[in-house]
């Protein structure tokens, strides 16, 4: 007697499991095929995967998608972007153009802090309606998890209103959208100078308000990450901002290392973050420290691909060091406007050395990871969230081998046909 459920995937040529949960080192790319596969979707959640034949002897399906022979992928996940933000920065990228670093362009009131000031004169309606358009081309793309930061407030009222936009999104947007407060991404201009001043602000009011105002809303509560980095904040500025959100219930996340090691990595690593990434300037003792422990190394292959710089992260190396590593695009106004997750996987093989296995293991479930989602996200096994991609090729390679268009052709997320 066959079970009735809601939806029946099958004909499927190359279905990518992804199954078995985050994986590390050498085990890196382990992609769990079913040849001539299907997925049985009830409720949101896989109830069951297996070949087409066997799928079709267990189960009625109110409807049935015929994958005629196109691989399936899980949902592709992005665990770091700061997608929330007005305006643009294009006048930077042509002073970059023209010779200005990155550097070069925050001391001069550039960088963040030009985002900053459009975003405090921005109102929560238009935060929202600037944002909505770039999470529906990620969809379209195949992500179909976000992280998304604030950061381009940097003082609590600010701050505030992007969290804010955040969770509307997170609770109108078909995406699952997962929240990271980061007030310690910059310095902002009333407090030049006075870096420490800002961390104690930063402490003392910003992270008691963000966890008020999540338990207020009823939400879950942020990620807490800092910009450990030379002339931003260093180390013991960043453990005392990460400890005090960890004091509050906040998970610790970190970026590090993506133009001077400063010893960021090894504090993410002890504080037993989720996720440490940028990676760029990693030592060794860095990446053997991510090798030991359970921190995710995110790379972020679109930033020094829109600086155009020429040194990435070192992925071979935190992969040789038994590492878990994950991608995502950093999507940003200033460094990395990308929406594009296949194309992260791209230049994750040709800039950093992946397989096209690789990249997709890291775009998925351990990005997933990066989360703290790998249970619920990230690979087609049962319980999980129904996020499917079927591609309109018979090899999942295709999402990293072509780039600048699409490979996605049907984006399933929680059981619902986008």
């Amino acid at each position: 007697m066959t079970r009735h459920i809601d939806l029946l995937i099958h004909n499927i040529g190359q279905l990518c499991t992804l199954r078995g949960g985050p994986q590390r080192g050498d085990q890196l790319g382990a992609l769990g095929i079913i040849e001539h596969g299907a997925v049985a979707i009830d409720d949101g959640k896989i109830f069951d995967v297996g070949t087409s034949e066997q799928l079709h002897l267990r189960y009625d399906a109110a409807r049935l998608i015929d994958a005629q022979g196109c691989a399936v992928v899980p949902g592709l996940v992005d665990p770091h972007t700061h997608l929330v933000w007005a305006g643009d920065r294009a006048a930077e990228f042509e002073m970059r153009l023209a010779g200005a670093t990155y550097m070069e362009i925050m001391n001069a009131g550039g960088g963040i802090n030009n985002t900053v000031q459009q975003v405090r004169a921005a109102s929560l309606e238009q935060l929202i309606a600037e944002t909505r358009p770039r999470l529906d081309r990620m969809l379209r793309l195949g992500t179909t998890t976000v992280e998304i930061k604030t950061g381009y407030g940097l003082d609590t009222p600010t701050e505030l209103k992007q969290l804010e936009a955040i969770y509307r999104l997170a609770q109108s947007h078909p995406m699952t959208i997962v929240a990271t407060f980061m007030g310690a991404h910059a310095i902002p201009p009333e407090f030049a100078g006075r870096t420490e001043a800002y961390v104690d602000y930063v402490v003392s009011e910003m992270i008691p308000a963000v966890a008020a105002f999540a338990t207020q809303r009823g939400m879950p509560l942020p990620f807490i990450d800092v910009f450990c980095e030379q002339g931003v904040f260093d180390v013991p500025q960043t453990e005392r901002i990460l400890r005090a959100g960890i004091a509050h219930g906040m998970r610790a996340k970190l970026h590090a290392d993506e133009f001077a090691a400063l010893g960021g990595t090894r504090l993410a690593v002890e504080l037993g973050a989720v996720s440490v990434d940028h990676l760029v300037e990693s030592t060794s003792e860095d990446i053997t420290a991510l090798g030991k422990g359970d921190t995710v190394a995110v790379a972020l292959p679109g930033t020094p691909f829109g600086l155009a710089h020429s040194k990435y992260t070192p992925a071979r190396a935190i992969i040789a060091a038994g590492g878990i590593l994950a991608i995502a695009t950093d999507c940003n106004p200033g460094t990395a406007w990308c929406e594009s997750i296949p194309f992260i996987m791209a230049l994750s093989c040709r800039m950093m050395g992946l397989t096209p296995a690789q990249a997709l293991a890291a775009a998925t479930i351990n990005a997933a990871c990066a989360l703290g989602l790998a249970d619920t996200h990230g690979s087609i096994e049962v319980g999980k969230q129904a996020d499917l991609l079927i591609l309109d090729a018979q090899d999942y390679r295709h999402l990293a081998y072509r780039f600048g268009g699409s490979s996605v052709k049907s984006v399933i997320k929680s059981g619902v046909v986008i």
